[in-house]
């Protein structure tokens, strides 16, 4: 590879790289008067007389003036010889591209203001240019830039291109005309979806100055379905949050959901179990299909100003029924199914209840009883005692009760008998015991039964009950140990009879006829209440032993047998009346 002028070479110089093929001509006609071209190639003879251009010197001496401003040192100020005649011996090919437009620029003018004549080196005329060391490295000595401070690009792989002088440049790009197409999302959008940075295009652009080939590297672009995944995230993110907020909005501030109405006419059964709250109803409520959130029973519960006197037991409701309509059934006894235990009741009346709630056969649940009674949950202080009529006895708690056809007699006989031993206990029935002269719980219930059986108002337990426990003592002046109730024999009879004869009673052999045998029957005759149970708990300490009741709603009590005998007279005669 040679450079202008420094060796033979094998091609002709074809074009000037500066100002292509009149460059040089139009340098000789500046100064002269362009004379003839000798060219060692008979194929470049047309070239032999050239025309002046004037555009051509234009060129020429704007080039001059920039490489006098840039290189003012390197001239030594001499008045070259305008062009003349220039002998291109062998033009030679140069692939070299010169990297810094006022290095070549000072070549160019520099050579182009005295006669040159390239026979394989530089001209010697006007200027002096230092010799090389060695012809083999045509770069050995040369100065750097013609200043000493700076390298030599022309021999890089690197190096800029030529300029083109004015006349041969192209035209600025203008802007382009608004056609009002739209690029679309691969060509207008932002970075961030096109797939580029600022960083990519910078340096792509100073990599394409640099090489000269006027390309760029290619950026990289996101496709179209890219973005539209994107997108869809995007989409569906914002959906799924907005969908999950107003959920969140309407369970905590939005209305409940509820029917609207009294009910479709379709009626169904709901069991509320004991000691449910608003909450535990209104699900079962809805399990049904009564109303159509819990909240909304709820609210409207809260909203009535009885809604929370609603009890355990089973309800006759429809469904899709509004809540405020559910409450208010549900607080009417025309809802109510439920099966009632009345206080004093005996096992023997509950068992028929029973079957027929359940729509069993008669006997059913008596025969359970009988047979299961140590599997229904009875205490251990109730179990084993002797001469008892019935086990359970005293143990189907009076209360409301949610048995409906299609349970199990067990089922039902197993919550009664769990209740009634949570409640004894609550009271302390086996704590209290020994404190009242009894031997133990069981004995405690065979007291409030008997004040159940005897007394007609809650104001008699109590009296009921020390007229119980002071005929016990055995030395007492009245009765001496002898409790002598009516109730006891007709529980064993299984009647209840107010005309009973003293002969009668005290003929009968029954360890439960209190007439024919001393102290408590062996077991309750009855299942107590709550109040006849306060009362064994705690009696009044008047001294009563006799008790009569003249109209069946109210009793009388005395101290003395004379005076009850006066009570008995004026019964017997208020009857003869009626």
């Amino acid at each position: 590879m040679t450079e202008y002028g420094r060796g033979d070479g094998s091609d002709r110089w074809q074009d000037d790289p500066l100002n292509g093929d009149g460059g040089w001509n139009a340098q000789q006609g500046d100064q002269q008067g362009y004379g003839q071209q000798q060219y060692a190639d008979p194929q470049h003879q047309q070239y032999g007389q050239q025309q002046y251009d004037p555009q051509q010197y234009a060129d020429q001496q704007y080039y001059a003036q920039q490489a006098q401003q840039q290189y003012g040192e390197w001239n030594d100020g001499q008045q070259h010889t305008g062009y003349g005649q220039q002998q291109y011996p062998q033009q030679q090919h140069y692939p070299q591209q010169y990297t810094d437009q006022g290095q070549q620029q000072g070549h160019g003018q520099h050579q182009g203001h005295g006669q040159q004549s390239y026979d394989g080196g530089w001209a010697t005329g006007g200027h002096q240019q230092p010799a090389y060391g060695d012809p083999a490295d045509p770069y050995g000595q040369q100065q750097a830039a013609y200043g000493g401070g700076q390298p030599d690009y022309y021999g890089t792989q690197d190096s800029y291109p030529p300029p083109q002088p004015p006349s041969r440049r192209a035209a600025e790009p203008g802007p382009e005309p608004d056609t009002g197409w739209d690029p679309g999302p691969d060509q207008g959008e932002h970075a961030f979806f096109a797939g580029g940075d600022q960083d990519d295009d910078d340096d792509t652009d100073e990599r394409g100055d640099r090489s000269g080939r006027g390309g760029k590297k290619p950026k990289k672009r996101r496709s179209g379905p890219a973005c539209l995944v994107l997108t869809l995230i995007f989409v569906g993110a914002v959906g799924g949050v907005g969908y999950f907020g107003y959920q969140f909005y309407q369970d905590r501030f939005g209305p409940a959901p509820d029917y609207a109405g009294d009910g479709n006419g379709q009626q169904v059964t709901v069991v509320i179990p004991k000691g449910a709250g608003g909450w535990v109803i209104g699900q079962k409520l809805e399990a049904a299909g009564v109303v159509e959130s819990v909240a909304a029973f709820v609210s409207a519960q809260n909203d009535h100003p009885d809604g929370r006197s609603i009890q355990d037991g089973v309800y006759t409701m429809q469904k899709q029924m509004s809540a405020a309509s559910a409450v208010e059934l549900m607080l009417s006894p025309k809802s109510r199914s439920n099966l009632i235990i009345a206080e004093g009741s005996r096992n023997v009346a509950v068992y028929a209840l029973i079957d027929k709630r359940l729509g069993v056969a008669d006997g059913t649940t008596a025969e359970v009883a009988k047979k299961q009674y140590k599997k229904l949950g009875l205490p251990d202080w109730a179990l084993d005692h002797p001469d008892v009529k019935d086990p359970l006895e005293g143990f189907l708690y009076p209360s409301s009760y949610a048995a409906s056809k299609g349970q199990k007699p067990a089922t039902v006989l197993k919550e009664m008998v769990g209740r009634a031993t949570k409640k004894y206990e609550e009271m302390g029935l086996e704590k209290k015991a020994a404190g009242l002269g009894l031997d133990g719980p069981w004995e405690v219930l065979t007291v409030a039964s008997l004040a159940q059986a005897e007394g007609t108002s809650h104001d008699d337990y109590r009296k009921m009950a020390e007229v119980v426990y002071n005929r016990l003592k055995r030395g007492n002046p009245e009765t001496y140990g002898s409790l002598e109730f009516d109730s006891t024999y007709n529980y064993i009879k299984n009647q209840s009879k107010i005309d009973l004869s003293i002969a009668e009673l005290r003929r009968y052999d029954n360890p439960y006829n209190t007439y024919f045998v001393k102290g408590l029957p062996p077991g309750p005759i009855d299942n107590p209440g709550e109040e006849a149970l306060k009362g064994a708990l705690n009696p009044t300490k008047d001294g009563w032993y006799y008790f009569i009741s003249l109209d069946g709603k109210t009793s009388k009590f005395t101290k003395t047998l004379k005076d009850h005998e006066k009570l008995v007279e004026e019964f017997n005669a208020s009857r003869k009346k009626s």
